[in-house]
């Protein structure tokens, strides 16, 4: 799950703790850095896989260091940070909107992690002003909720008893569940100091990123795996159950299915199985081996993996799918085949000779429809260079969209084209708008046209020219 570290820079992270006999004066944001820094060292030892970004914010946002893995870029691009002016926390939640969306899209879970002295700000901009004017399930121009899945974890550099005097602290809440993706509020406990601060970051680092460790079985074949990033507990309501799922350590493969079979699975989160080392799944007790021969040791995940990738066949583990390590949670019963076993219904393929990339569109969600759109959108503003990429994610969004009666869609990717032909800057190449006026055209002719046939680009002189 990628994370940001959002961080207060505003005048009020610069004052000073009360200082002690015999000891030095530290600033909030002294404070803050050290928290941080502990977080990105408990991640750099057991999440190094996690990609992380650091913001700074105070009337104005700025994305200091982008997504990466470097956790030694961040923590010297940390130290060298500023305060600057007043909090405006509404500018700052619109700027992670923004990094996120150009990114990682509307489909994939994030984390933020607010860093802050519990100052909200005052008048426009500020949080009780956003609050106030937020009106659920009406248009408003508000970044929150935010179009992604996103938990919000705010790191309060103050004590709650000055939290909950100043009020900030339902402030806060009321933040998070307007969000609807989950979070906390997190605080020192005793008093303000460095060592509080650490122990908050170190138990909300336990607690989100603590590697998943685990063992991965066929028949007398074991090997020991991490999953990365690790799996997140599973619970939905549902009308007369609730659904309570937690990965469980010991995974036992099933059986085996071709890939075609499981084209495009509705996965509820992906994950890497990664072959750990006898030291990495024993380092919780402290115990020290030496692991210099680990990479002649055979391993059967790594014999799983060719195996799989060789035979194109994917793994069958209890709560999902194994190759990236897909994992779901399936409400349908296993029926027999019949008769001969030895033939299997699956898949049921259409006539006409479809391409090997071309998978079956899944929208499950109300984000996995964005994040297809976004794709066509992406694609339409490299015109003319991204044009068969192009005009095929465009005729692969229409052949779904045809095949449902989503008429309503067509029309409005339709108008979306349309818009980004007027918003083209005037380097733009010609070939372009043309490209979009045509594609645009042809969608609102969908309905009326075989789903079986594609939308071709339009031959123009710049394109005979190319």
């Amino acid at each position: 799950m990628p994370s940001i570290v959002l961080l207060d820079a505003s005048l009020s992270m610069a004052r000073p703790l009360p200082a002690t006999e015999g000891s030095e004066e530290y600033q909030r944001r002294h404070l803050a850095q050290h928290g941080i820094t502990t977080l990105l060292d408990y991640m750099a030892a057991n999440s190094r896989l996690e990609f992380t970004a650091l913001a700074a914010f105070s009337s104005l946002w700025e994305l200091v260091v982008p997504f990466t893995r470097d956790y030694n870029q961040l923590k010297s691009s940390l130290l060298k940070l500023e305060v600057y002016d007043k909090t405006m926390m509404e500018t700052a939640l619109a700027g992670v909107s923004t990094i996120i969306l150009d990114e990682w899209g509307s489909a994939t879970p994030c984390q933020l992690i607010l860093v802050t002295d519990g100052r909200v700000g005052i008048g426009a901009g500020s949080l009780k002003h956003m609050l106030d004017h937020y009106k659920p399930a009406k248009e408003q121009s508000l970044p929150i909720p935010f179009p992604f899945p996103c938990k919000i974890q705010v790191m309060l550099i103050c004590s709650q008893a000055e939290a909950l005097q100043s009020g900030t602290l339902n402030l806060f809440q009321k933040l998070i569940d307007i969000n609807n993706g989950g979070g906390n509020v997190h605080f020192p406990e005793g008093g303000l100091s460095l060592k509080s601060v650490q122990q908050m970051f170190l138990k909300f680092a336990e607690s989100a990123y603590a590697p998943f460790y685990g063992t991965l079985r066929c028949g007398h074949l074991k090997s020991d795996i991490q999953l990365a990033p690790a799996p997140e507990r599973y619970y939905k309501k549902h009308d007369f159950k609730v659904v309570d799922k937690v990965m469980s350590p010991d995974l036992e493969i099933c059986s085996f299915l071709d890939i075609g079979d499981v084209s495009s699975p509705p996965a509820i989160s992906r994950h890497l199985v990664l072959p750990t080392s006898t030291k990495d799944s024993s380092s919780k007790d402290g115990e020290e081996e030496d692991t210099t021969e680990d990479g002649k040791i055979p391993s059967f995940c790594v014999l799983l993996h060719g195996s799989l990738k060789v035979e194109n066949m994917v793994a069958i583990v209890q709560l999902g799918f194994l190759k990236m390590m897909y994992r779901f949670i399936s409400d349908y019963e296993v029926h027999p085949y019949g008769e001969d076993d030895s033939k299997t219904p699956f898949p049921v393929r259409p006539l006409e000779k479809r391409s090997y990339a071309q998978n079956t569109v899944v929208w499950i969600k109300p984000s996995g429809l964005q994040a297809d759109i976004q794709k066509v959108l992406r694609q339409a503003r490299k015109l003319p260079d991204k044009q068969q990429a192009f005009y095929k994610e465009l005729n692969r969004l229409r052949k779904a969209a045809l095949s449902i009666g989503f008429l309503e869609l067509l029309e409005g990717v339709a108008s979306m084209l349309e818009r980004e032909c007027t918003l083209l800057p005037g380097t733009a190449h010609p070939d372009a708008a043309l490209q979009l006026t045509h594609a645009a055209k042809l969608l609102r002719l969908s309905a009326e046209r075989d789903i079986l046939q594609n939308i071709t680009p339009l031959q123009t002189n710049f394109t005979e020219n190319d």
